[in-house]
């Protein structure tokens, strides 16, 4: 089964994979096309979907792939490519490693990271290589410079943004190369500056950790950002942890987060090493998602999602109810050490929950799985 629990009686609801997206396995390695096509992923690190639309970051191919439509079979070809002006097309041009992406009120948001900015299309593009409307963090759509070319943070600036989320209206951007998380009261459609500041003690200053050690307001690489209602949370993803505020009022204010998810307390920051793992702790958590009142977190270094039901709230390390992709929480292993299966999962990077379905970037394997739950009794 696809999600167990520690505990002997627990019952949860497990999630199967259903769709295959990106190319084949032959002989049990997923490598990826030498040439792209409609139908293939190079490392992807971002997915988003609701029910009418599928957006994939397919980083290593520098492009954005849309479905219309969140496919029912697997291999099926998108329907649309941005960043390129075929689907044959590589390298870097528009988009330089494309990661977080979404759609918020009908527009297309994407983190062109490694260009430093995002990019909106005003409605979900329907033609290849569609221009982008809007940008955050540069000047204008020629601007690529990290921090609007100046060596130290900028107000309006960003250095690698791999992710933004909305969180009761506000929006948060992790800005992970200065280390920090800027937020803006909605989401800022004409590139205003931020108003809220997260992780630093000045616009202009980026050090890991405020250049000290780990504490309760630091990052090292801040990675993901969700909500659920007004509460915020934060996957900093080089401390091996996730912060939680209930609210993200008192975030935005400097006050230190109610929750610690990976680590025993808010001043370690332990890599757990090869081994056995267990349910409360994290390497390198990349992404996290919510929906109806349940979190995923990818657990990327231990190649797992673990699964929280209820979200946790306050307190440390607190353990998951349910693992995706391992047989039990102490194992880790890229594709559990075999070769690549439906169920395995090798470095996976970005995830999406939404209703009964997980879509999960699962970069190491080139591809993007979507699973679906299922009603079983776990762990008995």
């Amino acid at each position: 089964m696809s999600i167990v629990a520690e505990s002997g009686s627990a019952h949860s609801i497990g999630y199967a994979p259903a769709v295959w997206l990106g190319a084949p396995a032959p002989g049990g390695l997923a490598l990826p096309s030498a040439i792209p096509a409609s139908d293939t992923l190079y490392a992807p690190r971002g997915v988003w979907f609701d029910d009418d639309v599928l957006v994939v970051s397919d980083s290593g191919n520098h492009r954005v792939l849309i479905w219309n439509g969140v496919p029912e079979d697997d291999r099926t070809p998108a329907d649309v490519v941005l960043g390129q002006r075929t689907f044959a097309d590589e390298g870097p041009e528009l988009l330089h490693l494309p990661t977080g992406v979404m759609v918020i009120d009908g527009k297309l948001v994407v983190a062109d990271a490694w260009h430093h900015r995002l990019l909106v299309w005003d409605r979900v593009p329907g033609e290849h290589g569609t221009p982008p409307d809007r940008v955050i963090g540069q000047s204008d759509l020629d601007g690529v410079e990290p921090n609007l070319g100046e060596s130290n943070a900028r107000r309006n600036g960003l250095y690698w943004p791999y992710a933004f989320g909305r969180v009761d209206r506000r929006f948060f951007v992790a800005d992970t190369g200065n280390r920090r998380v800027l937020g803006w009261p909605d989401v800022p459609w004409d590139n205003e500056p931020p108003e809220w500041l997260i992780g630093q003690d000045d616009w202009e200053s980026r050090g890991e950790n405020r250049d000290g050690p780990v504490g309760p307001t630091t990052f090292r690489w801040p990675h993901a950002i969700a909500g659920h209602n007004e509460s915020l949370y934060i996957a900093d993803a080089g401390n091996h942890r996730v912060l939680g505020w209930q609210n993200a009022d008192a975030a935005c204010e400097g006050a230190k987060p109610d929750l610690v998810m990976g680590q025993p307390d808010f001043e370690s920051a332990v890599e757990w090493p090869y081994g056995p793992q267990s349910a409360h702790t994290h390497r390198f958590p990349y992404c996290l998602s919510i929906d109806r009142g349940r979190m995923v977190i990818s657990d990327t270094a231990n190649n797992r999602i673990l699964v929280h039901d209820p979200i946790p709230r306050d307190g440390a390390a607190p353990d998951a109810q349910g693992v995706v992709a391992q047989p039990d929480f102490e194992a880790n292993g890229e594709n559990r050490w075999q070769a690549v299966e439906r169920d395995t999962l090798c470095w996976p990077y970005g995830l999406h929950l939404h209703g009964d379905r997980l879509a999960i970037a699962d970069s190491g394997n080139n591809r993007v799985m979507i699973w679906r739950t299922t009603q079983e009794a776990v762990g008995e």
